[in-house]
C-alpha cells in the first residue's frame, strides 16, 4: 500500500481569540441590562451568545488537537476532533433554543414591561460585534465545517440582535410588550435553521459518510479509466477531519504493479480534481485462485 499526505490546516487562533473576548463581552452587558430592563429577548440573545462563546471554544480547541502530530495509538492524529466538536455545538444550540422557546411561551401568557430603549441600544452593539466576528471567519466557511459552523452562528446572531432592535422599536412606539417574547421566538427559529445543515454535515461525516462535494460514481470512473485497471472494489471514501477527505481502494492491474509513478499519479489527480488528501491504494493482479475476500460490494 501507498500513502500520500498533503495536510494543509488554516490557523484561525487569531479570529478565535478575538471573537471569544468580544462576545463574552458582550454576554455580560447583554445579560446585565437584559435583567435591569426585564427583556426576555436581551437573556435569550445573552444565552445565544454566551453558547456561541462555548461553540467558539470547543471549534478552537479543536482546531488545535487536529495539528497534533499522529501516534502509536492515534494513527491519524486527532483530527476527527473537528468534526465532534462541530457535532457537539450544533447539540447544544438545539439545547438553547430548546430553553429560549419554552421561557418566550411562558411571557406570552404573563407579558412584563420592558425598557425598548435599553433593548436598542444594547442591541444594536451586539449587531456590531458579531458582524466583525462573523467577517474574520467569512474566508473559511466553504473549507471547514467547524469555520462553517462558527461564521453561521456569528451571522445569525447579527441578524438575531437586529431583530431584537426591532422589537425594542416596536415596543417604544406601541407599548406592546408581546413584542419581545416573540421576537425570543424568531430568535430560536434562526437558531434551529441556522443550526440544522451543520447538525446533519456533522453527523454525517461521523458516521463516515462521503464528504458533501466528492462524487463517489465520479471517483471511481476515474480509476477505471487508468491504463490496465480492468476493476476497482473495497473502495471507501471518508472524511479525517472537517478538512480533509481520506480514500481507500483495491486495483485490479492483472499486468502486474504499474510502478510508482502510476500511483503517485492518481495520488495527484484525487487531490487535484477530488480534494482527498490521504489516498491508500492496493494493487491486485484479479486472481482467479486467490480471490479478494474485500471483492464483493456487500462486504465492507
Amino acid at each position: 500500500m501507498s500513502h500520500n499526505h498533503s495536510h494543509s490546516v488554516t490557523s484561525y487562533n487569531r479570529a478565535f481569540m478575538i471573537s471569544v473576548a468580544l462576545n463574552t463581552t458582550f454576554v455580560i452587558i447583554e445579560a446585565v441590562y437584559g435583567i435591569i430592563a426585564n427583556s426576555l429577548a436581551l437573556l435569550a440573545d445573552a444565552g445565544h451568545n454566551l453558547s456561541d462563546v462555548l461553540g467558539l471554544l470547543l471549534a478552537w480547541g479543536a482546531s488545535l488537537l487536529a495539528q497534533r502530530q499522529p501516534s502509536t495509538r492515534y494513527t491519524f492524529g486527532l483530527r476527527r476532533s473537528s468534526i465532534l466538536a462541530a457535532f457537539a455545538n450544533a447539540v447544544f444550540l438545539f439545547i438553547v433554543s430548546g430553553g429560549v422557546g419554552w421561557e418566550a411561551i411562558q411571557r406570552f401568557r404573563d407579558p412584563a414591561p420592558v425598557e425598548g430603549d435599553t433593548v436598542i441600544i444594547v442591541a444594536a452593539i451586539g449587531i456590531a460585534i458579531n458582524t466583525i466576528s462573523a467577517l474574520m471567519f467569512l474566508s473559511g466557511r466553504e473549507r471547514d465545517l467547524n469555520i462553517r459552523g462558527a461564521f453561521l452562528h456569528l451571522a445569525a446572531d447579527a441578524g438575531v440582535s437586529l431583530g431584537v432592535v426591532l422589537a425594542g422599536i416596536a415596543i417604544v412606539l406601541t407599548g406592546q410588550q408581546r413584542f419581545d417574547p416573540a421576537t425570543s421566538l424568531i430568535v430560536t427559529i434562526v437558531i434551529v435553521v441556522s443550526t440544522w445543515q451543520l447538525f446533519r454535515d456533522a453527523l454525517s461525516l461521523m458516521t463516515d459518510a462521503v464528504p458533501a462535494g466528492i462524487e463517489p460514481l465520479a471517483v471511481r470512473t476515474y480509476l477505471l479509466e487508468r491504463p490496465g485497471v480492468t476493476g476497482v472494489h473495497d473502495l471507501h471514501i471518508w472524511a479525517m477531519s472537517t478538512t480533509e477527505t481520506a480514500l481507500m481502494a483495491h486495483l485490479v492491474i492483472p499486468n502486474g504493479h504499474p510502478g510508482d509513478a502510476f500511483l503517485a499519479e492518481i495520488y495527484h489527480d484525487l487531490h487535484e480534481n477530488f480534494s482527498i488528501e490521504h489516498a491508500t491504494i492496493q494493487i491486485e493482479l484479479g486472481d482467479s485462485g486467490q480471490p479478494c475476500a474485500l471483492a464483493p460490494e456487500n462486504v465492507v
